[in-house]
């Protein structure tokens, strides 16, 4: 009443002020005219006006020759006429599970991928096998190219037949010694992040991933695919238990040898 102080409305409940009569605030607060609107309100707002303008076709410019400028290789990116630009990505794969792929499939030939031929499309039948733990892929891309075109292209350069909601791009980042990962979203343009960052990997670096399982939509999957979720999970949960009981067992054989050995003697 006295001091007219403002609040916003969740935070009432949490000021505490040095009142000159004892509950005077309290008894005489307005809520018409001096609580504001819920602050989340403020929060997006101030979020939308200070989202970061999109760069001038000058300032990619700019930052397109500092990239090449450090470019040991001839993966350089080239500006084109209307702003955008295109490049080279490495992804690096670090798949844990088995991927499914067309069985008796021959790898595909330049003129296939000249015509754009799908031979995943060619047959039904379908196996299952572990891409080559840390392979790496190398992608030329546009700086419209975003994360869900990066997976499904890598998808088809390995001819997987998965549904792509089951992978996640991450980046890689190296801090203070520490190795980050960061979930990328699916309209994020990787090149774009590959140009702010430069062309060193030891700085930046592209990594393909299984989805979180909580993040998955089951529903956008099949039948058959979700069987083999469930082989697939039943086979890693008899690994574990044989690992378990592995380490157990031989924790039991050294005991029973130190027992077997400290016999007769004093203690």
């Amino acid at each position: 009443a006295d001091c007219r102080y403002t609040c916003h409305q969740e935070c009432r409940s949490l000021i505490q002020l040095e009142c000159r009569q004892p509950g005077q605030c309290q008894s005489q607060l307005s809520p018409e005219s001096t609580v504001l609107p819920p602050r989340s309100q403020n929060v997006t707002q101030t979020a939308e006006e200070e989202k970061p303008k999109p760069p001038t076709i000058q300032e990619i410019k700019q930052k397109i020759e500092k990239y090449n400028a450090k470019v040991t290789n001839c993966l350089l990116m080239k500006l084109n006429d209307d702003g955008t630009y295109t490049g080279f990505i490495k992804v690096h794969l670090k798949l844990r599970r088995p991927v499914t792929v067309p069985a008796g499939i021959r790898p595909p030939s330049i003129y296939d991928a000249l015509k754009e031929v799908n031979l995943a499309d060619m047959t039904a039948k379908r196996t299952s096998f572990y891409l080559p733990l840390d392979a790496i892929k190398q992608l030329h891309i546009s700086s419209t190219t975003t994360v869900s075109e990066v997976i499904q292209g890598l998808l088809k350069k390995f001819m997987v037949v998965d549904n792509p909601q089951k992978f996640a791009l991450f980046k890689e980042m190296r801090k203070d010694g520490q190795v980050l990962f960061q979930k990328l979203p699916l309209t994020e343009c990787p090149l774009y992040l590959r140009l702010l960052a430069g062309p060193d990997t030891d700085v930046l670096s592209f990594v393909l991933k299984e989805n979180e399982t909580g993040e998955v939509e089951w529903d956008a999957f099949s039948i058959p695919e979700l069987q083999n979720f469930l082989m697939i999970l039943d086979k890693e949960e008899k690994d574990k238990i044989q690992q378990v009981q592995r380490k157990y067992e031989k924790f039991k054989q050294r005991l029973q040898q130190t027992l077997k050995e400290a016999r007769g003697k004093p203690g």
